[in-house]
């Protein structure tokens, strides 16, 4: 079965709930036009109600930046799987601004993809190499060993999105190569394979600087199956176009 396109905008901790109404209303009537590729935006906790609410009844889906791996309980400041049910679609776990800034490990990572997965989303599960991890020529065994881990145990794989992040790429105008991200997405199926699981069901996203002018040369190698934007998804045109441009090419 064709992998389908998804392009998800991760708008990280920027916008109030009106700029991000705004930011929403901006793309709306394009964004809905374009079919054949799954559109989501992932917009900051406190602007999840309002814009779902806007979104409900169009092609376009809402994504949680996060999740805690529990039902409830005395976790403060954090948010359930069980408060995100009938809101959002999909929610990025293990991006690694997490990993960095919060501690989140493998094992902890994987947790949330389990727990997501059991309330019924969809995990978009973020690996992704330092720069001095991608200059010494690990960058495909650490990035294979995380979306191993993020994996373990999972029956439905097909259900899971995953989104390589090169950590040197993100937020600083440096894509990747459209044939270095083709070779470390396909070094991340092999790498599935091997722990049994069936890479080649598994949708892959490439994520950093990506932009309407570098988009192109990257969506079209066959490994690549969309994109997780972050910049450029705060741009209503920008983010349109890279939909469009997936949507072509």
């Amino acid at each position: 079965m064709p992998r389908v396109p998804i392009i998800a905008g991760n708008w990280k901790m920027n916008t109030t709930v009106a700029e991000g109404l705004a930011l929403v209303d901006a793309m709306l009537p394009r964004l809905a036009a374009l079919e054949g590729v799954e559109r989501v935006v992932c917009p900051p906790f406190v602007s999840l109600v309002p814009i779902a609410e806007r979104l409900r009844g169009t092609p376009i889906q809402v994504g949680a930046q996060n999740v805690y791996p529990a039902p409830q309980g005395a976790f403060t400041g954090e948010i359930s799987p069980r408060m995100l049910e009938g809101l959002v679609s999909h929610v990025i776990v293990g991006h690694s601004e997490r990993r960095h800034y919060f501690g989140e490990d493998d094992a902890f990572v994987q947790r949330k993809v389990q727990a997501v997965l059991e309330a019924g989303m969809v995990p978009i599960v973020c690996v992704g190499e330092t720069l001095e991890q991608h200059e010494a020529g690990e960058g495909s065994q650490v990035v294979g060993r995380q979306a191993r881990a993020a994996l373990d145990g999972l029956v439905d794989v097909a259900r899971v999105v995953i989104a390589y992040e090169p950590i040197w790429a993100i937020g600083t105008g440096h894509a990747a190569t459209p044939d270095g991200c083709n070779a470390t997405i396909a070094a991340i199926r092999a790498a599935l394979s091997e722990a049994g699981v069936d890479g080649q069901a598994v949708r892959i996203q490439y994520g950093g600087s990506v932009n309407p002018d570098n988009w192109p040369a990257l969506i079209a190698e066959p490994e690549v199956d969309g994109a997780l934007v972050g910049g450029a998804s705060l741009n209503a045109d920008q983010f349109v176009d890279i939909v469009r441009l997936t949507r072509t090419t």
